[in-house]
């Protein structure tokens, strides 16, 4: 079955109009997503009003501390700072608020903590320090997990930032392409089919 070049490069064209509205429209929806939970977790973490210690802080490291060796690498490039960026969070999360619950009884883990407090004689000095400290392991644990949350939406986010990037360069490859498949289009005779015919040669016969 044959058809016109001219009609075969047009519908190609259209076809390309449309992915490149399509790779656009994708593009500018993951910028949105971006931008919306860029500073959705911004505003969320602002309210929470963390700080980081001060850089002061970090000069007396010492294990069993507030401020212990292992978080110089990574905590002390935030000291003084509010918390307000995914990154920060899972700093904040993983080498402080851990660090601290691991020192703790029981290595800070809540059920075993909760274990523990519940198997106590009511009443008794150590149920109420159970109590207390399966307390402070949950609100450390919670905002933790709260944290890490956090910068699992941030994380998300970048990842849109990316893709919408991607989507914008495949949307402007797409463009040009249409717009040379549209500028030959114009030039393609009316009368041209597709696929061309192929015209062989007759073979002529060698004298013996």
């Amino acid at each position: 079955m044959k058809i016109r070049r001219k009609t075969f490069d047009l519908v190609l064209t259209l076809g390309g109009a449309v992915l490149t509205v399509v790779l656009i429209a994708a593009g500018s929806l993951l910028m949105w997503g971006y931008s919306y939970t860029n500073s959705n977790v911004h505003d969320q973490l602002a309210m929470q009003q963390i700080y980081f210690p001060t850089a002061s802080a970090f000069a007396h490291a010492k294990a069993g501390t507030e401020i212990t060796p292992s978080m110089i690498p990574s905590v002390s490039q935030y000291a003084g700072q509010q918390l307000l960026t995914g990154p920060q969070a899972a700093v904040y999360a993983n080498d402080f608020i851990a660090v601290h619950l691991s020192e703790m009884p029981y290595h800070g883990v809540y059920a075993k903590v909760s274990a523990a407090a519940r198997a106590a004689t009511p009443g008794s000095a150590q149920a109420a320090k159970l109590t207390g400290l399966e307390q402070t392991v949950f609100q450390g644990t919670t905002l933790r997990g709260l944290l890490l949350e956090a910068y699992a939406f941030s994380t998300i986010g970048e990842i849109a930032f990316i893709a919408s990037i991607i989507s914008f360069a495949l949307g402007g490859v797409m463009l040009a392409l249409t717009l040379l498949g549209l500028t030959h289009w114009r030039r393609v005779p009316e009368d041209l089919e597709f696929p061309r015919e192929r015209h062989h040669k007759e073979e002529v016969p060698q004298a013996a």
